[in-house]
């Protein structure tokens, strides 16, 4: 079973700006990229211009280290301390959940875990050290 533990990035209508630097920086390679008015059924006129042109969620690859970098959701600006969160991706929905469930144990919900459209269990969650954690199942086996 592969589990992968990623740095993800959030920022505040920034992302982009800072996938810039981390190619120029770093070196990074920018492996895959969407923005919020690109997702599914998104194609309707509740987004502005401006946030439909935000990065709902990219990967960057730098060495052999990956880095995930993202806007938070319109109008959910990330709070203080969850800037850097880590991803937890595993292409198993039983370990995705029962991580979670560990995870929140005596910490916050955040995210209730479900099904969304790029993936089949994700939820966000801080444990009672304070640690946000995004619990992601992969559609793609690793």
């Amino acid at each position: 079973m592969s589990i992968h533990f990623v740095p993800f990035i959030q920022l505040d209508g920034r992302a982009k700006e800072a996938i810039d630097f981390y190619v120029e920086a770093l070196g990074a390679e920018v492996t895959f990229s969407q923005t919020f008015g690109a997702g599914p059924g998104e194609s309707d006129n509740s987004m502005s211009e401006a946030v439909k042109d935000r990065i709902a969620h990219s990967e960057l690859k730098i060495g052999e280290a990956q880095l995930m970098v993202a806007d938070s959701e319109p109008g959910k600006s990330p709070r203080e301390g969850d800037l850097l969160t880590v991803c937890i991706t595993t292409p198993d929905v039983e370990q995705a959940t029962r991580m979670y469930h560990a995870l929140r144990e005596g910490g916050e919900m955040i995210t209730p875990l479900s099904a969304f459209h790029f993936s089949p269990a994700y939820g966000v969650v801080k444990d009672k050290f304070g640690v946000t954690f995004q619990c992601f199942t992969s559609k793609r086996r690793s």
